[in-house]
């Protein structure tokens, strides 16, 4: 069975990402997208972080609507769900969507139903005291979404991994409980392929942070991966295509965006739009875990 060569994940809850993909690739008979499974559920159940899962922030009604998605390499093959409520780990159910349906994307009950038939069990609301507080700080007016950051209140607003094994097989996947108290029926770009995260084996793979509706009105991700397959190295690739969004979108210089990219000879790269404490990266190999702050493109 292969082992892990290389796992990138992107902001606050990376960290808890990586280290669960390198503890969950020593296990005997797993995969790339077992690992890849593991490590992002890992940070859905984490209650300490507040960008994904049972931590995160809830929508304007107080529901704990969940997006994710996973992309196979070698395959091609890809699963996500949005606007999913009631379930804490939406990687699982999306990873269910790609092996057991036809489909790529189930949306709020369709996905609920398809989850209940899969097994996965119906939690309710999800809500951790943390997050109930700052839902009744919101109700009371006494967040400024304005003064937050595009909204990304204690975090960034998704969590997207990469992993490559030993035989340099890609897959990538990325799950958020969007931005905080967002609007009821909002969907970024974590859970859409070609804009939140986008894998091409043989060239690389990219996943996003930060502002979706700026990243996905580029197709962000899959732009990345085209800047690998023009045969940029994973660095040259993040900053043309962030520069491409600048250009293209001005707009997106007020808000914080992130776009990191691994390609097929193992080689990381990111970008971001401006300064921000939780738009970073974290890298685990064999030989450990380390922290990465991708350059700023908006100077």
């Amino acid at each position: 069975m292969n082992g892990l060569k290389i796992a990138i994940a992107t902001g606050p809850s990376g960290f808890v990402t990586v280290n669960s993909i390198l503890e969950a690739s020593k296990a005997s008979g797993t995969s790339r997208l077992d690992w890849l499974e593991l490590g992002l559920a890992a940070a859905e159940a984490d209650e300490t972080l507040h960008d994904v899962g049972v931590g995160g922030m809830p929508d304007a009604l107080g529901r704990m609507s969940l997006d994710a998605a996973i992309m196979d390499g070698p395959t091609h093959r890809a699963g996500a769900v949005a606007g999913l409520l009631g379930f804490r780990s939406p990687i699982a159910v999306a990873r269910r969507v790609m092996d057991c349906t036809p489909h790529v994307m189930l949306v709020g009950e369709g996905a609920k139903r398809f989850a209940e038939a899969q097994g996965f069990t119906d939690e309710g609301a999800l809500l951790t005291d943390y997050s109930r507080e700052r839902y009744e700080a919101f109700l009371r007016g006494e967040v400024d979404l304005e003064a937050t950051g595009d909204q990304h209140i204690d975090g960034g607003d998704t969590v997207g991994a990469i992993v490559m094994d030993t035989d340099n097989q890609l897959a990538c996947g990325t799950s958020t409980s969007g931005l905080a108290f967002k609007m009821p029926g909002r969907v970024g770009d974590s859970p859409i392929i070609g804009g939140g995260l986008y894998v091409e084996q043989g060239i690389g793979s990219a996943v996003c942070l930060g502002m979706g509706e700026q990243m996905m009105q580029v197709g962000m991700a899959m732009r990345t991966v085209m800047k690998l397959a023009q045969g940029l190295p994973p660095q040259a690739a993040a900053e043309a295509a962030m520069r491409d969004m600048i250009r293209l979108r001005p707009s997106c210089l007020g808000t914080t965006c992130l776009v990191i990219a691994l390609n097929q000879a193992g080689d990381a790269g990111g970008a971001r739009t401006k300064e921000h404490p939780d738009f970073h990266y974290w890298q685990a190999t064999q030989s450990g875990v380390i922290k990465i702050e991708a350059p700023v493109m908006g100077d």
